[in-house]
């Protein structure tokens, strides 16, 4: 299994629900976030083009992240999932250093935080915060391993991209662009 999420730009809003489920959810600290909306205005007028995204961890394969860590606090569990285990992080910050997407941030409490992608959730059979409360049905979330899944599907059928594909990170945090 390698779950992914998938986030269709011509459908987002940049309402941020996304980011309010996911801070009243994992109980982020007022001023901080793990997923945030990014807006990006290309071409000049009047060829003008908007693109809205939900950015988050990218949860990749080659996590840079993990490697790097120094205690381990930093690892991959089942899916690929990338998590933080908060006791056994010293708050070196390398895992921050090391992040391409500038996913992760310091936690007052001392120790690295970031998008679990409601690992805590999908224990339970049930979809992450962001995606169960987007208005307009953006995000996906499923199993790439399974031809089948919605996500699959739509990385089948639809034009999509990744952040910073040049890092070598393989992603897993995909955006449909046409």
């Amino acid at each position: 299994m390698r779950y992914a999420m998938v986030i269709d730009t011509l459908k987002c809003v940049g309402c941020s629900d996304c980011v309010v489920a996911c801070q009243t959810e994992n109980n982020v600290p007022i001023g901080y976030c793990r997923d945030w909306i990014t807006e990006t205005v290309n071409g000049a007028y009047p060829q003008v083009e908007l693109e809205l995204k939900s950015e988050r961890c990218n949860h990749c394969e080659n996590a840079p992240c993990v490697r790097c860590c120094p205690t381990g606090a930093s690892h991959m569990v089942e899916g690929g999932i990338v998590l933080v285990t908060p006791n056994e992080c010293i708050g070196c910050g390398a895992c921050i250093e090391s992040c391409p997407y500038d996913a992760r941030f310091q936690h007052p409490d001392g120790y690295v935080d970031k998008c679990t992608f409601c690992h805590h959730r999908l224990k339970k059979g049930e979809q992450p915060a962001c995606v169960e409360v987007c208005p307009t049905k953006c995000m996906y979330f499923g199993d790439l391993d399974d031809p089948t899944s919605h996500v699959s599907k739509l990385l089948e059928t639809r034009k999509y991209k990744v952040l910073a594909p040049e890092a070598g990170t393989k992603p897993h945090v995909y955006y449909l662009i046409k």
